[in-house]
């Protein structure tokens, strides 16, 4: 056989490691961890089937071209196979020869899942995911509960039921077709180079992992378990329910001893409802229960639950994760940590690993809150190096300027003013300075540029904690007003982008925007927005549609991050421009990792629009910086603003 210019492939394998909750480095670490079907395809061909539970063996040229630079390698969700066939062969597969089609369907706008993708491409019954699949893996690559009845087993094997074994086999084949259907109706929109040199550097990144401190992870658990059975031990004393944790219990005692109905006790309703209180003791209470119901310990154990046995926890981010291009959370959560808000993190952190729980709670007493700021500082440097921390400043604010030409904001950001300030003094018309003279209104400032940026109104206002601070609607109406006519350059962005957009969908030609000169094209029915940087975000099935009132609206297929249903949604200008603005912020990132990458900066995370390396002793923060600021042509005009930090474990400054 001829060498092949791609080699699709789709793996089945089985661990006893739960994949969902470990993530795949630590499932193919378990020693029980085997691949049991090999399929593949040359240049879109037929496919073949290694069944290595019964004997096959992949082929020697096959094997030959997994390591071939000059094949490129295929499957849906690249990185498990990559991953598999590192452990199975115990040789790295180099992701700059791997291709995923999975970042390309996402590239396109469509689900990040096999069975969506052939839905939302509505593929011949013959050509979509098979759905006997979820019960065949659980079945196969899953262990399974021992009984009576399956002889005391825990795992089943094909022998155990030869002809859901067959029908194993045929679903792995399907794969393989099904993702060369859907790569072959994808390859015209493949992006250019650079996306695929980004999604190389993205998966060495996650195959190193964040080192993390196991023992701090350990004992900030047990820590937390103890403190929270001494809460809850007390609240069943105070109360003498069973479980105080359930809401169902403590709403009906609540109503006893107070007499009110409680609706709700979410985060949003809590102080509501403390407030309502008029007992000491119900006070105390609800207090103890907020306190053990934080969920602290849970990012602790998920630290451990995925880590590997060199103690680092790999595969936390997912390229493409929303439509704009940014990264997505995965396992830990790592753009969703809480702040650490403790004033002796250090010391906290000291006693944290030492494991005391009693040492612990004398100094802090308010334990979990403490555990909470804690959780950062898990992640820690390679053995001899240190962190650099390093974040963009108001990147956002930064890029709309930018795009859209307002050009007081664009000039106060090149001068290193602070935006929030700026924008308070221009609402309020005094002049406003951090730390000085009407250093109290930079807060207002703040809310105002958070909410209004993208076509937000009152509504925003108050998501941002207008309504907390004391601001009227009216008031808030009122600063809405004023930054829109403060900001007459973004106001038109918003018009413009919606514009284009309509006109693009009903002329079917490309157009280009009159604010920001953003292009919009529309190709097989599918609405792409070409970014300042060339890149291009799609909106899969962009259509005209009315709104609730009736009037025409701009509408596309998408997967409801809820429901994870695939169906249309609209959007508006408002919206569009916060497409654009993240994902050129994400695009500014992407330069950034190439010039740190380049210089041999070993960045293992990013979060936001921040980066953490482990860094050598020689390696300086001021020089990370640089290499962030240092940009690229397309951004000529972006005044761009880094800060950061040297750490012994990451944190927030």
């Amino acid at each position: 056989m001829s060498k092949p210019k791609t080699l699709s492939i789709d793996l089945e394998t089985f661990s006893s490691v739960d994949i969902g909750k470990a993530g795949v480095f630590k499932y193919v670490e378990s020693p029980d961890f085997e691949v049991l079907l090999f399929a593949y395809s040359c240049d879109y061909g037929p496919v073949n089937l290694c069944d290595l539970v019964l004997g096959d063996v992949i082929p020697d040229e096959v094997v030959e071209w997994l390591y071939d630079p000059e094949v490129e390698k295929t499957a849906f969700n690249a990185a498990f196979e990559r991953t598999c066939l590192t452990k199975h062969f115990n040789r790295y597969c180099p992701p700059e020869e791997w291709s995923c089609t999975m970042i390309l369907a996402a590239q396109c706008g469509l689900p990040m899942s096999l069975a969506g993708v052939g839905a939302a491409l509505k593929l011949p019954e013959d050509k979509v995911k098979m759905k006997e699949g979820k019960d065949l893996i659980r079945y196969f690559c899953c262990p399974c509960r021992p009984t009576k009845s399956n002889g005391g087993r825990t795992r089943n094997m094909p022998d155990n039921s030869p002809e859901k074994w067959q029908v194993f086999c045929q679903y792995n084949i399907r794969d393989v077709e099904t993702e060369n259907t859907i790569r072959k109706m994808l390859l015209k929109w493949r992006p250019d180079y650079t996306e695929q040199r980004l999604w190389s550097l993205d998966q060495r990144m996650n195959d190193k992992g964040v080192r993390i401190d196991r023992q701090l992870a350990e004992n900030a658990i047990k820590i937390g378990d103890q403190y929270r059975e001494e809460l809850l031990t007390k609240c069943k004393r105070l109360t003498g329910l069973e479980n105080p944790n359930s809401t169902a219990q403590i709403k009906e005692w609540l109503q006893e001893q107070e007499g009110v109905e409680v609706l709700s006790l979410n985060k949003k309703e809590i102080a509501n409802v403390y407030s309502s209180l008029s007992a000491d003791a119900t006070k105390e209470v609800l207090t103890l229960r907020e306190e053990f119901s934080k969920s602290s310990n849970k990012k602790y154990e998920a630290f451990i639950r995925s880590a590997c046995n060199d103690d680092h926890v790999r595969g936390t981010f997912q390229f493409y994760g929303a439509g704009t291009g940014r990264w997505a959370g995965r396992l830990v959560q790592l753009q969703n940590l809480p702040h650490d808000s403790l004033p002796d993190l250090d010391d906290a952190r000291t006693l944290a690993k030492l494991g005391d729980e009693a040492d612990f709670e004398c100094m802090y007493p308010k334990v979990q809150s403490a555990l909470s700021a804690l959780i950062r500082t898990v992640i820690i440097p390679e053995e001899g190096q240190r962190l650099i921390v390093a974040d963009y400043s108001a990147i956002e604010a930064r890029v709309i300027a930018f795009i859209s030409g307002e050009e007081w904001r664009v000039k106060a950001f090149a001068e290193n003013k602070d935006i929030y300030c700026e924008s308070a003094s221009r609402a309020f018309k005094v002049p406003v300075v951090k730390h000085g003279i009407n250093h109290e209104l930079r807060a207002k400032g703040k809310i105002i540029e958070l909410a209004c940026g993208y076509g937000g109104g009152v509504g925003a206002m108050k998501n941002f904690g207008a309504d907390k601070m004391g601001m009227t609607e009216e008031e808030m109406a009122d600063l809405v007003a004023k930054w829109r006519e403060n900001s007459p350059h973004i106001v038109a962005l918003w018009k413009s982008l919606e514009e284009s957009a309509i006109r693009c969908i009903k002329r079917g030609r490309p157009t280009i925007s009159t604010v920001g000169s953003i292009r919009f094209d529309l190709e097989d029915g599918v609405l792409w927005m070409t970014l300042p940087s060339g890149r291009r975000i799609a909106y899969w099935g962009a259509a005209m549609g009315q709104d609730k009132w009736g009037r025409p609206s701009l509408t596309y297929m998408t997967q409801n991050q809820t429901t994870k249903k695939w169906e249309r949604a609209e959007t508006f200008g408002g919206k569009l421009v916060e497409n654009c603005v993240q994902a050129t912020s994400r695009d500014v990132l992407k330069e950034a990792l190439f010039h740190l990458d380049a210089a041999g900066y070993d960045v293992r995370a990013t979060v936001h629009d921040e980066v953490i390396i482990t860094a050598r002793p020689d390696q300086t923060l001021e020089e990370a910086i640089a290499l962030m600021c240092k940009g690229a042509p397309w951004m000529e005009g972006l005044p761009l603003n880094a800060d950061g930090y040297y750490c012994s474990s990451y944190r927030k400054d």
